[in-house]
């Protein structure tokens, strides 16, 4: 079942076509994986409407071209917001993925680099542009893009159940989005990293950042990829574990709403109290050697604030009862 949207703004814009997902009963999240991911637990979900692909860089021009929005990554950083931060360094821009000749253990700043003027138009920062790039999702978009894009369109960002429900496909109980293997028969099934990470791509040149979407074949509701390519905003905010199972069948928990905003700040930088929110799907440099999240089950933490070279989103509309 299809939906196809206008927006109100424009009513000669098609904005996508949006798939039913049936509401339903279904086992969130892992008790193989991450830490994170734990304990798997059932959970009921109301249908709704989800977009086939994640937005795209062409939709996303669409809607700036409308409204005139400017990204978070476009506008220079307060500096009340960023206490202790450098001067020099409160200047618009956003993360940018490098790939480094090699690595001295697990610091991530060895292959992300915060780029001065990257933005979704610019998605590697410099001279880069969106020439060829119109169907790619949009990156370099913090939470507070997708959402207006969403008020823009009259839809709204997924739950992190909504998202994974949509995501597994109508399979239960496997570990990826289309079954157990991550590559049946030698198949790429999504676009995740080839080769050893962050070092090495064996992806031919060009072609190892994101990808058009529909360039991978679609999960069993019709949804483009729901897994790689770009992780995608929930409106959830974080939490270091799932809720545990209800005791009971009558009490388990209809359309979760993820944890509490308090508890979603990160640890490590008590000074900053921004919230952090959940990102599913993976992406483009998920990894078996580094980064197996890759699964509808797996999920990460991201500040709302921060913009990034492989976070983008999707949206969804309930219906209206």
């Amino acid at each position: 079942m299809a939906l196809a949207l206008d927006s109100g703004k424009d009513s000669s814009l098609a904005l996508s076509e949006m798939l039913w997902i049936p509401g339903r009963t279904f086992t969130m999240g892992s008790d193989k994986h991450y830490p994170e991911e734990a304990p798997s637990h059932p959970v009921k979900v109301d249908g709704f409407w989800i977009e086939a692909t994640p937005v795209t860089n062409r939709q996303f021009t669409a809607f700036v071209k409308a409204t005139g929005y400017v990204t978070f990554a476009e506008k220079a950083p307060d500096a009340k917001d960023y206490p202790g931060a450098l001067p020099e360094m409160l200047r618009a821009g956003s993360l940018v993925f490098t790939p480094p000749k090699s690595v001295n253990g697990p610091d991530i700043s060895q292959w992300w680099a915060f780029k001065f003027g990257a933005n979704w138009r610019r998605p590697y920062g410099g001279l880069s542009d969106l020439r060829g790039k119109l169907d790619h999702p949009v990156v370099h978009v913090a939470l507070c893009d997708a959402k207006a894009y969403a008020d823009w369109a009259g839809l709204d960002l997924p739950t992190e159940a909504e998202w994974e429900l949509a995501a597994r496909g109508g399979l239960d109980d496997v570990e990826f989005a289309w079954g157990d293997e991550l590559t049946p028969g030698g198949v790429a099934m999504a676009n995740t990293w080839a080769g050893t990470f962050p070092t090495h791509s064996t992806k031919p040149a060009g072609k190892d950042r994101t990808t058009p979407v529909k360039s991978f074949a679609p999960n069993g509701y019709g949804a483009y990829d729901m897994i790689g390519n770009v992780w995608e905003w929930t409106t959830d905010y974080w939490s270091t574990r799932h809720p545990e199972p209800a005791a009971k069948s009558c009490c388990i928990p209809q359309n979760p709403r993820g944890g509490a905003v308090d508890a979603s700040y990160d640890p490590n930088v008590p000074d900053i109290r921004i919230p952090r929110r959940v990102l599913k799907g993976g992406s483009h440099l998920c990894a078996p050697n580094y980064c197996r999240r890759y699964r509808p089950a797996a999920r990460h933490a991201e500040p709302e604030d921060t913009s990034t070279s492989h976070v983008g989103f999707r949206c969804v509309k309930r219906p209206a009862n």
